[in-house]
């Protein structure tokens, strides 16, 4: 039964309905009320989703965590995992790279969108270990960087996310940039930091980095994966510009 035929016959028995196959799991409350308005409104639910509405769309976000982390093996983290209108992403250990200080000579390099030299531009950074067991990279005070999300994403084709920066990042003087992760999107975020502080900063991995927050609408004419998308199914590494 889709939801196509709900939205046109809402007044629908269950007699009706039965024709068009299982009822839907995500409302159980049809059972006894198929006509029921809150079983409408949540079948058809748009704008902000919540961690309930997080949950239905399986496979969207792999692994997956239904709760907030706050804690491994007795060690305080960054908190990743699943929030009341949101999720929690980690930073991966698998690569980060920081823009190397342009020399200011006749021959700089350009930083060109349209041809983008990633050996000239960028210089992978080491990752290190305190004694604490924390993993991290480390930020030099006005650096720009870029890292790889540890979760895979793959966008259902009418959900679109927006991502922000956690507030210890924040606080810190670090900001994080994501730009709209579209529907039909896959793969895993390539995120650009930068830290603003005059100190260097650590940024942990395997730990929380970015808040994705998912927004459900109508469905689009066409998706990021019907039109080819050039950023589709990324690995975990980082992805520079393409154009």
């Amino acid at each position: 039964m889709s939801l196509d035929f709900l939205k046109l016959n809402p007044m629908s028995t269950m007699q009706d309905l039965s024709a068009y196959g299982p009822m839907p799991a995500v409302c159980p409350e049809m059972i006894s009320d198929p006509t029921s308005q809150f079983c409408y409104q949540k079948l058809t639910k748009q704008g902000l989703l919540t961690d309930l509405d997080i949950i239905d769309l399986d496979g969207m976000i792999t692994p997956f965590v239904d709760h907030i982390v706050r804690e491994i093996d007795g060690r305080k983290i960054l908190s990743y995992g699943l929030g009341s209108y949101g999720y929690d992403v980690r930073l991966s250990e698998a690569e980060f790279y920081l823009f190397k200080t342009p020399v200011f000579i006749d021959d700089v390099v350009e930083a060109d969108p349209k041809n983008f030299n990633k050996e000239d531009l960028l210089s992978k950074q080491e990752l290190r270990c305190d004694d604490k067991g924390n993993t991290f990279f480390v930020m030099p005070p006005r650096s720009y960087g870029m890292a790889v999300v540890e979760e895979c994403l793959n966008m259902p084709i009418n959900v679109t996310a927006l991502g922000l920066g956690k507030s210890s990042y924040a606080r810190m003087g670090v900001n994080t940039h994501i730009t709209p992760i579209e529907a039909g999107w896959r793969g895993h975020l390539t995120v650009a930091m930068s830290n603003s502080s005059p100190f260097p900063v650590r940024i942990y991995a395997n730990e929380g980095l970015a808040q994705l927050l998912f927004f459900r609408g109508n469905d689009c004419r066409t998706t990021y994966e019907d039109r080819q998308g050039k950023y589709q199914d990324q690995g975990k590494t980082v992805t520079t510009v393409k154009v």
